[in-house]
């Protein structure tokens, strides 16, 4: 009997053991690439919250990982340059923030597993054949930036009940067609005037921007969703107070900055689950079988200092439906 229990709990051991080596190879050092089109600095606290997920799953930088940071400080022609960079390197896998970001990376390998931390429709942009089966080398997380649009203009409208022109903030050279076909009908069935606005998103361009929106008399300004805005977000709620124009975001992060509202996804939530997708594929899955993660968790924030700063009076009906105010 002792014997027969001794061989059970050998057997057992050495199944364990087995299944440890082929989760994670023992003594092996994987190489993780990250592409942000954005800055170091904008970025630092969505980084932070993916290497903290990583750390929990087990994945230690400089001690079974290590992570070639990439970002391209807002210059978009760089962008294809450092994704074929982290390719030169011969990483296991890159992770990549943003639309532009991810197709860079996809142009540059298509052996290479690639982790959207986010993308905005991912389908229609030619970097998977479907969100349930993506096929090839990319998967991860979408944000659903390009559906959550005609959302944020019902809401401004409902803060600003006499809006009736709104100026829309567009970076200037980049694709944002998807976007803007959604935002377009929602302005007119909200009965809204939409003033496109194309923009650099550096100081110069949008003071500019916002000088323009003053002229055109617009009651509002949306800026669209994009890694260029939220690099200058800091600038661009500044610019929102300056010139005493009610804006909502497509992230708390302007909010947090000093901006008046913001709905969109939770994005820290995104990069956390971009470190699930990373830790499967380093234990062996295959992009091509792990669906396209959609957004799960949005929140609706509110500053109450900045709606002051506007003379703003928002109703508490409007009040009440915010999952936070900043006060």
């Amino acid at each position: 009997m002792m014997k027969s229990i001794l061989f059970w709990l050998m057997a057992m051991a050495i199944v364990i053991s087995s299944s440890a080596a082929r989760a994670q190879p023992a003594g092996k050092i994987f190489r993780i690439g990250f592409l942000d089109n954005s800055t170091t600095a904008s970025s630092a606290g969505l980084v932070e919250a993916f290497r903290q997920e990583l750390s929990k799953l087990g994945w230690i930088e400089g001690k079974n990982i290590t992570v070639e940071y990439r970002f391209a400080d807002q210059k978009r022609e760089r962008v294809p340059e450092l994704a074929a960079d982290l390719v030169r390197l011969k990483v296991d896998l890159i992770v990549v923030a943003g639309t532009p970001s991810a197709l860079a990376a996809k142009n540059a390998t298509a052996n290479i597993p690639i982790v959207m931390a986010t993308a905005g429709d991912p389908v229609s942009q030619g970097l998977v054949a479907s969100l349930g089966r993506p096929g090839g080398n990319v998967t991860g997380l979408s944000s659903l930036g390009t559906e959550l649009n005609s959302k944020r203009l019902e809401i401004l409208k409902d803060a600003v009940p006499r809006l009736s022109r709104v100026a829309l903030l567009r970076p200037e050279g980049a694709s944002i067609e998807n976007q803007l076909k959604e935002i377009r009908p929602a302005a007119v069935a909200l009965k809204l005037k939409l003033e496109e606005i194309e923009t650099q998103p550096n100081a110069k361009g949008l003071e500019s921007a916002f000088k323009t929106a003053k002229q055109k008399q617009v009651g509002a300004i949306m800026p669209t969703a994009g890694r260029g805005f939220f690099a200058e977000r800091k600038r661009i709620v500044e610019l929102a107070v300056k010139y005493r124009l009610p804006a909502i975001y497509p992230q708390d992060d302007f909010v947090e900055a000093g901006g008046l509202m913001s709905y969109g996804a939770d994005f820290d939530d995104l990069y956390r689950k971009a470190a699930h997708y990373v830790d499967k594929i380093l234990k062996g899955a295959k992009p091509a079988d792990l669906p396209v993660q959609q957004a799960t968790k949005f929140e609706f924030v509110i500053n109450l200092k900045a709606a002051k700063q506007i003379g703003l009076t928002l109703s508490p009906e409007f009040l009440s439906r915010a999952n936070r105010v900043i006060k």
